[in-house]
């Protein structure tokens, strides 16, 4: 998928993971001064001929509008004055250790900061995650980025998700997600229109 990036991006962290009978290329693009950042996402599938993936792709600035993480993830939010938390992963809910796996749990720390007695690091970490029962056929990454705004004196930590998956493995966590809201769990997190979805393919 093209993707043009401007100045406002200045490091790149890339994995490669396998799905189906061939691989996404997933690249995060972000700023070492900003908790913003951008997903790029490639397909390999050049070693399978005549294969329909029905694959869909969703990006979720807000974590929130997000149905695998309203089911099976806690999301950790806080504010004081100097640390402004908005949809930190926390946990895997209890109820769901079963159904979903990391694939992944990486951090990467760029920099390290000294406010008064303190030591804080600017960091980006990467979750990987997918549905048990279809492990070939569900990604959701969480990118967290933990950034020390120098002027405020505050860290700031903002995370964005990215979920590849095949029609089936949707309509599983579907499933899910119902069952989820039946059973009385779904208010647990603030409710967030379907409108902070960007759908990239």
């Amino acid at each position: 998928m093209a993707l043009t990036l401007g100045r406002s991006f200045d490091r790149n962290y890339k994995m490669r993971l396998s799905f189906l009978d061939g691989y996404y290329n997933i690249g995060i693009f972000f700023n070492k001064r900003s908790t913003f950042l951008l997903f790029k996402v490639d397909p390999d599938f050049s070693k399978v001929t005549n294969q329909k993936h029905g694959v869909k792709i969703n990006m979720f600035k807000n974590l929130e509008s997000s149905k695998f993480c309203e089911t099976f993830i806690n999301l950790h939010n806080f504010k004081k004055s100097t640390l402004d938390i908005i949809n930190q992963f926390e946990n895997i809910k209890s109820e769901y250790y079963h159904e979903i796996s990391f694939l992944l749990n990486e951090t990467l720390t760029l920099s390290k900061t000294e406010i008064g007695d303190k030591i804080l690091y600017d960091t980006l970490t990467i979750y990987g995650f997918t549905l048990n029962s279809f492990m070939s056929e569900f990604i959701f990454i969480l990118a967290e980025r933990q950034n020390i705004d120098n002027k405020l004196n505050k860290k700031m930590v903002r995370t964005s998700g990215i979920q590849i998956a095949t029609s089936s493995a949707i309509d599983l966590l579907n499933e899910f997600h119902e069952d989820n809201r039946t059973s009385g769990n779904e208010g647990r997190g603030s409710q967030v229109p379907i409108k902070g979805t960007i759908k990239l393919i």
